[in-house]
């Protein structure tokens, strides 16, 4: 975009992109990755309180990575492994946008018997493909370890796994929501044990979801924060 802005400036005809107009969709990006971002930090902190074990492994990789640091950054990413494959495991799982993007036909083509004509417009179920029983073993089981050793990923690249979209519609603020998500997760982690409001068992929180373009918690999430020493 800076490019055609350039190339818009060195000719005499009028601009048809303005530098408003590259501020304006670089805000759209950042809206755009706060809410999700946030609404996947609440359904994996919902997913590990309600699984202990995993919860525990977690933790326990974040504060030996980190040992007595108070807060974990950017830089120590890269060593929490098993944090990713539980952020992989929550998106694959609560699917926030649980319709892609229409996408335009521009071929004829069948499926199940079924005729596909170009300037169709196909919307792909990729919350129930996520799910699907055929592409996922247990698939309506929280089971991070399932993404180790595993070549499916989030990048665009295996159909059966688009939390982002695919191709050149991709979402853009891939990285930049993953990055969010990471850090703020981990240090949640870190800085804290976690425990339900009293009265309530950790199986008893509900994973009701509710939406419309994306799918949130129905019922808020309520946990008790306990400090973690670092020293």
């Amino acid at each position: 975009m800076l490019e055609l802005d350039k190339d818009n400036q060195d000719r005499s005809t009028e601009p048809f992109l303005e530098s408003d107009h590259i501020k304006a969709v670089l805000m759209d990006i950042f809206f755009g990755g706060i809410d999700t971002s946030a609404n996947i930090i609440i359904w994996a902190m919902t997913e590990l309180i309600r699984n202990p074990r995993v919860m525990n492994i977690a933790q326990n990789e974040v504060r030996s990575c980190i040992e007595k640091k108070e807060r974990v950054s950017e830089d120590d990413l890269e060593k929490l492994q098993y944090l990713k494959l539980v952020i992989e495991e929550t998106m694959r799982i609560h699917f926030l946008v649980p319709l892609l993007t229409p996408r335009e036909v521009i071929s004829h083509f069948q499926i199940n018997g079924y005729d596909i004509f170009p300037k169709d417009l196909i919307i792909i179920n990729a919350w129930g493909i996520a799910r699907d029983p055929n592409y996922w073993d247990k698939s309506e089981e929280f089971f991070p370890e399932r993404f180790i050793d595993n070549p499916v990923d989030y990048k665009g690249q295996y159909f059966e796994f688009l939390p982002f979209g695919s191709g050149r519609r991709i979402c853009p603020g891939m990285n930049m929501g993953l990055a969010i998500i990471e850090l703020a997760l981990a240090n949640l982690l870190h800085c804290f044990n976690w425990e339900p409001p009293k009265g309530i068992k950790n199986h008893d929180i509900s994973l009701d979801e509710e939406g419309g373009i994306t799918l949130f918690k129905k019922m808020p999430l309520e946990l008790v924060p306990i400090a973690y020493p670092h020293s």
